[in-house]
C-alpha cells in the first residue's frame, strides 16, 4: 500500500485510530526468506497504453499464471479498467478466480449460486463498504459471480493486525534496501505525522498483506487460466510487493494504472502502465497537519 493507500485510511479515521483500523494469513513461522521475484521485463522502459489498446495486449500475450492489476484507489477509470479486464477474461474462459484486497483472507464467494443478489455476494465477502465503495468494486465482483467464478478475499483480517506488528520474522524478507524503501512508503504515505515507533509495525503489517494475498492467488492457479489480483498500486511492485511471495515457478504480470502523466513507480518494477486521465489534486495531508502540527508558541 503507497501514499494513496494510506491517506485513504488516515481521513476515514484519524491518525490514532489508523493503527488499528486499516488492513488465515500464513503463519509467521512459514515467512519465506527473501528473495528476487522473477523478472517479465528487462528493459528500461515498460509500455504505456490507453485502457483499449490493453484489451488488445491482454488477447495478444501468453496468460500469466497471475496477473496483478494496481489501482489508485480514487480513480474510477481504475475500477474500470479492472472490470473491463474481468470481463475479457471471462468472455475467454480463462479467468480462474479473482482475488481482492478490498476483502479479507476467509471470506469468498465460493459456494454461491451464479444467480446471487449482490446483498448475498457482500455478506459473502463481509464488504466494508465505508473502506471501499461497493459502486466502485461491485462491477467485478458480480461479473465473476454470474460467471460462476469465485471472488476471494486476500487481505489481513484486522483481528490479525496487531499480532503482525509484533512479529519481527517479517522483517527478514526484503533486502535491506527494498526494507527501507518500504519503511519510508509508510512514513510518507501518513504525511510524515505517524511516530517512528510504529514504522516497522505498519510496515510489517504491509508485507504480510502482500504475503497473504500472494498466498491466496497462488492457492486459486489453475492451469490455462489466469487469477486476477486487484490491489492498490503499492502492493504489486515487482521488487516490494506481492511478487516476492509468489512462487518462481509461477509466472505474472504486473500491470499498473496511472492517472495523468506522473510516473509512480520505477519501470523495472512493472510490466505495463495503463494511463487513465488525472483526477483531481487533493491535499490529504492538509487536514492532519493542522490537527497534529505543534502550536505556535506566538500564535497558540
Amino acid at each position: 500500500m503507497r501514499s494513496d493507500d494510506f491517506l485513504r485510511c488516515s481521513l476515514a479515521a484519524g491518525l490514532a485510530l489508523l493503527l488499528s483500523a486499516c488492513n488465515t494469513m500464513p503463519p509467521a513461522s512459514t515467512v519465506e526468506p527473501a528473495h528476487s521475484a522473477p523478472s517479465t521485463t528487462t528493459t528500461a522502459t515498460t509500455p504505456t497504453l490507453p485502457p483499449a489498446q490493453w484489451q488488445a495486449q491482454l488477447q495478444a500475450m501468453p496468460l500469466p499464471s497471475v496477473l496483478l492489476l494496481g489501482e489508485q484507489h480514487d480513480a474510477a477509470a481504475h475500477q474500470r479498467w479492472q472490470l473491463a479486464t474481468v470481463q475479457k477474461l471471462i468472455a475467454r474462459k480463462q479467468l480462474a478466480a479473482l482475488v481482492l484486497e478490498m476483502a479479507e483472507q476467509g471470506h469468498s464467494t465460493a459456494g454461491l449460486q451464479p444467480s446471487a443478489s449482490e446483498a448475498t455476494v457482500r455478506k459473502a465477502l463481509r464488504w466494508d463498504d465505508k473502506g471501499w465503495p461497493w459502486k466502485a468494486y461491485g462491477p467485478s465482483v458480480m461479473a465473476a459471480v454470474r460467471a460462476n467464478i469465485p471472488v476471494v478475499g486476500g487481505n489481513v483480517p484486522r483481528d490479525k493486525m496487531r499480532d503482525v506488528m509484533q512479529q519481527p520474522e517479517w522483517d527478514s524478507h526484503l533486502s535491506p534496501a527494498a526494507w527501507e524503501q518500504q519503511r519510508q512508503a509508510i512514513r510518507s504515505g501518513h504525511c510524515d505525522l505517524l511516530p517512528e515507533a510504529q514504522i516497522i509495525p505498519m510496515a510489517r503489517v504491509q508485507l504480510a498483506k502482500d504475503a497473504l494475498m500472494a498466498h491466496t492467488a497462488q492457492s486459486a492457479i489453475q492451469a490455462g487460466k489466469t487469477v486476477v489480483l486487484i490491489a492498490g498500486r503499492g502492493h504489486v511492485l515487482r521488487s516490494v510487493g506481492i511478487p516476492t511471495w509468489l512462487a518462481p515457478s509461477s509466472s505474472h504480470v504486473i500491470a499498473i494504472a496511472q492517472a495523468g502523466p506522473k510516473a509512480q513507480a520505477e519501470a523495472s518494477e512493472h510490466d505495463f502502465v495503463i494511463q487513465t486521465p488525472a483526477v483531481p489534486d487533493k491535499d490529504h495531508c492538509a487536514k492532519l497537519r493542522a490537527q497534529w502540527a505543534p502550536s505556535d508558541p506566538q500564535n497558540p
